[in-house]
């Protein structure tokens, strides 16, 4: 089937090749001309585990600025752009309203159209009442809501191996439309209406927020209440409605996701006039879990000026070099406000951190590179070449072996033995 899809970015790139490595013909379109140069070049604009190598070998897709051509051709349009934070929380659907009004002057059949970009309840109902005011020649326009579940990392897989996917669908021929394009993934299909599809996504999401946010407030009261999160949660575990995903202990959750999901709810729930007091409680522990270990450092270091400090994981989490909410970057920003001197190490988030600071701070090509002589280490994100660090490295590099680690990467008793001051998340 011939498939355009609006939006070359996380969502639109990952699902184009996939549905492409399936046996579609995919056009990507996006108006920003050097990125779709480096995707016919098959160079992704970002780091996502395996998706070059289906870049370089696919030929069921192509990209191209000329979204003329390609919505004219199109048997059924992707919209995958961008929905943006607003200052107050809501989403920002410029984008999908640019894109819709482009669709809707280029048409020349029928088309369905179908959302995949995080949009708030109610959304495909007025991104169709748009279209069809909109659109000529009497075509008739369908709008289905395809929400994804992708975590930047594993992405592919979590496309290619869905544990599920969600329709919402006006007609029971539109639904089918989209079961028989996904059809040879053999996944489950749940159909539902456009509003369900779309609170679903939300409500996913802002479930496992909520369940970070959880934990984390629980590792807090077990530091002083003397008890280990670890021992807490494997105890939990084994009862299977609450499960082993989601409940490590650390500094917070970051990315495109989480953070923008959870405030976009609570902004619509404000807005219907009900508040969802669980998600805006989990919004307020993950900002302060942010900045936890700071805090921690400040109680031994009265201030961080003039001190090495050095940062590892820059990333908001391992497998991607996505630094959207990433705490790292609330950390390095009150350190070098205090006048430390930062270095930092990620294996591939560097060139990104380098566009926010420039040269305030030293980029080290190892994490041992950045250890050596640091008075103060800072763990923010679990990759395993950190992880694999040895604890005497630690001792043996820092001109002071004081360790804050905001992942839980270590055994305490280990890191404590090798004669390190260290500190994690909820351990005593």
């Amino acid at each position: 089937m011939k498939i355009a899809i609006a939006g070359t970015g996380y969502v639109g790139l990952v699902t184009g090749i996939c549905l492409a490595e399936i046996g579609h013909e995919v056009v990507c379109v996006d108006k920003n001309q050097k990125k779709i140069e480096l995707l016919k070049l098959g160079i992704p604009p970002f780091y996502e585990n395996g998706l070059e190598g289906l870049l370089k070998k696919n030929h069921n897709i192509l990209f191209t600025s000329d979204f003329k051509t390609a919505y004219k051709e199109a048997e059924i349009i992707f919209i995958a752009v961008e929905t943006p934070e607003n200052v107050d929380g809501s989403a920002n659907l410029t984008y999908v309203y640019e894109v819709s009004n482009e669709i809707t002057e280029n048409l020349q059949s029928d088309c369905s159209i179908v959302l995949k970009s995080t949009v708030p309840v109610g959304t495909s109902d007025e991104v169709e009442r748009f279209m069809k005011k909109n659109v000529s020649n009497n075509i008739n326009i369908e709008v289905l809501s395809n929400p994804e579940f992708l975590s930047q990392g594993t992405a592919i897989r979590d496309t290619m191996e869905a544990s599920r996917i969600i329709i919402g669908a006006n007609s029971q021929e539109a639904a089918n439309l989209l079961k028989q394009i996904y059809a040879p993934f053999n996944r489950p299909f749940v159909i539902t209406s456009r509003t369900s599809a779309e609170m679903i996504k939300y409500a996913s999401n802002d479930f496992l927020a909520l369940k970070i946010s959880f934990i984390n407030d629980i590792a807090n009261l077990c530091e002083l209440v003397g008890a280990d999160i670890g021992e807490v949660t494997h105890g939990m575990s084994f009862d299977d409605r609450i499960g082993t995903k989601f409940l490590n202990a650390g500094i917070g959750y970051g990315g495109s996701c989480f953070p923008k999901d959870t405030k976009s709810l609570h902004w619509l729930s404000k807005d219907r006039g009900y508040e969802l007091r669980t998600v805006r409680a989990a919004i307020e522990v993950n900002e302060l879990q942010k900045t936890r270990l700071i805090q921690k450092a400040k109680k031994q270091f009265s201030s961080f000026n003039g001190i090495k400090v050095t940062v590892l994981g820059l990333t908001f989490k391992p497998g991607t070099d996505d630094l959207r909410e990433a705490p790292s970057i609330n950390n390095i920003d009150i350190l070098l406000g205090e006048g430390a001197i930062v270095e930092v190490y990620d294996p591939v988030g560097m060139d990104n951190v380098k566009k926010i600071y420039s040269n305030k701070v030293t980029y080290a090509k190892t994490p041992e590179i950045a250890l050596q002589d640091s008075e103060v280490c800072f763990i923010f994100t679990e990759w395993d070449q950190i992880k694999q660090i040895e604890p005497s490295q630690f001792k043996k590099l820092m001109k002071s072996p004081n360790v804050y680690d905001g992942r839980n990467c270590y055994r305490r008793s280990d890191m404590i033995d090798s004669g390190i001051n260290y500190n994690s998340i909820g351990r005593p």
